[in-house]
């Protein structure tokens, strides 16, 4: 009886990081107004017996307001925890290319790095690699589909 670590599915990973980081970049321009409190009173024909429960459509939306932004800076501070602790190069690559208010191209990024295009695609790949295990959004291959032969 043999071990074997299980093989990751590389581009269900890369979908998975890329993922990730296109819904932090959401988070950072993200403002929700759609909760904001009805002004208008509300009337009601029939009389509401009286309880211990009041909750006013202000205290609602000022709940789920403060949770839908501790949920968004949870996520926030987690994505940039993660991306400290890549080597400098990956780091630079990500910030530049993902984390960034512009939107900007692969080319755009290994030229302002000094990067030749092989090299640039090369660390970008590990740094995503590395995101998905920091994260734990790895995707690994079915047994299935490693036993016929290895995938690559």
């Amino acid at each position: 009886m043999s071990f074997r670590l299980p093989t990751i599915d590389k581009d269900a990973t890369r979908d998975a990081v890329d993922r990730e980081l296109e819904k932090y970049r959401m988070y950072l321009l993200m403002d929700p107004e759609e909760n904001e409190p009805k002004i208008t009173s509300q009337f009601k024909l029939i009389a509401t017996a009286p309880g211990n429960a009041f909750h006013s459509t202000t205290e609602e939306t000022a709940i789920k307001k403060i949770d839908q932004e501790n949920k968004r800076q949870e996520f926030i501070n987690k994505i940039q925890r993660a991306v400290n602790r890549l080597a400098f190069q990956e780091r630079s690559i990500i910030i530049k290319r993902y984390l960034t208010d512009d939107e900007v191209y692969d080319y755009e990024v290994y030229n302002d790095l000094g990067f030749s295009e092989r090299k640039y695609y090369r660390i970008k790949s590990r740094a995503f690699y590395k995101l998905a295990l920091i994260l734990r959004i790895e995707v690994y291959l079915e047994e299935s589909q490693t036993e016929g032969g290895e995938a690559s």
